[in-house]
């Protein structure tokens, strides 16, 4: 879709209908999530974060004692009298949820899809960033514009952006990943800790990291890629019907083919590397998690790692 994918707000009197079935899966990702924050998980994320550092606040007249490199000479030039930049501590982050909602998302070949993996790990920061009294913004995309909510805090401010997460509803075909990175760029004011949550499926024929790059000198970038153990690995199953869940194509697989099994792990390994070798470029951050495990453990690895190196991109 390129730049002019501009996620549409969303008003607080528009929120998501909540059926019945939608409300159980929202409240079984909560208990969930709810025992994976733990205090290990916690203090990586103090560790790793410590909000954006310092803001200015205004420009004064200078005052005996006052710090001399603090002087704003062109203030100053314009009016005669020297001035001063003042500025405050800014702890409160801002944690921007990026997260892909195409059709290749509801694929799950053990206890949940990727989109409920996604929804996981966002209950999972959410609720983490929500105890360091940190805001949570959202924006939503596939091949259209998805919603986008601003940020804010507090704990029904968290079960809605799950709730937008799972209950999303796309047409068309793929996503555009540059496009929303984009879109951020422009949309973000101010620097933010931005985790982009997709499964990366079809980006290797978009040109999606240079904006990353861009997004990742302005914000703290961390890309999420949710993956399938099916998707890595072919059962020995014998002749499989495949429907391509975004084309609608079908086409059938001889699994008990060793050739075919192995063809499939090496366009996996491939699609790995390109994810993980575009990421770096880019000096952004890359976690795998995989919906037939605990979302929180590589988590926590990375804010781990992350904490080590004092933060950012090693």
């Amino acid at each position: 879709m390129g730049s002019d994918l501009k996620p549409k707000p969303a008003a607080d009197s528009a929120e998501t209908t909540l059926t019945p079935e939608l409300m159980a899966r929202v409240r079984q990702i909560q208990i969930r999530t709810h025992g994976l924050v733990s205090a290990a998980l916690q203090g990586a994320y103090r560790s790793s974060f410590r909000g954006t550092g310092i803001e200015f606040e205004e420009v004064r007249p200078y005052m005996p004692g006052d710090e001399v490199r603090s002087i704003d000479w062109n203030v100053t030039a314009r009016t005669g009298e020297p001035h001063i930049k003042t500025y405050v501590e800014e702890r409160q982050l801002i944690v921007q949820l990026v997260v892909d909602t195409s059709r290749s998302m509801d694929f799950g070949s053990v206890d949940k899809t990727k989109r409920e993996a996604a929804a996981e790990v966002c209950a999972l920061l959410a609720f983490v960033a929500a105890g360091q009294q940190d805001q949570i913004g959202l924006c939503l995309f596939a091949d259209e514009p998805g919603l986008h909510l601003e940020p804010d805090k507090g704990t029904r401010h968290v079960l809605r952006v799950v709730r937008e997460v799972m209950a999303a509803r796309t047409s068309g075909v793929g996503s555009s990943l540059a496009g929303v990175l984009e879109h951020q760029l422009l949309h973000l004011k101010r620097r933010s800790l931005v985790l982009v949550v997709s499964d990366f499926l079809g980006v290797e024929n978009e040109d999606w990291q240079r904006p990353l790059a861009h997004l990742a000198r302005k914000h703290d970038v961390i890309c999420v890629r949710v993956t399938d153990p099916f998707e890595e690995r072919l059962p020995k199953s014998g002749l499989l019907l495949f429907e391509e869940i975004e084309s609608g194509r079908t086409i059938e697989i001889d699994t008990a083919s060793k050739a075919v099994r192995e063809d499939w792990q090496a366009r996996a390994r491939q699609r790995a590397e390109h994810v993980l070798r575009t990421v770096r470029r880019a000096r952004a951050d890359l976690v795998e998690v995989t919906t037939g495990g605990d979302p929180a453990e590589p988590i926590v690895r990375l804010f781990r790692r992350r904490a080590q190196r004092g933060g950012g991109v090693g």
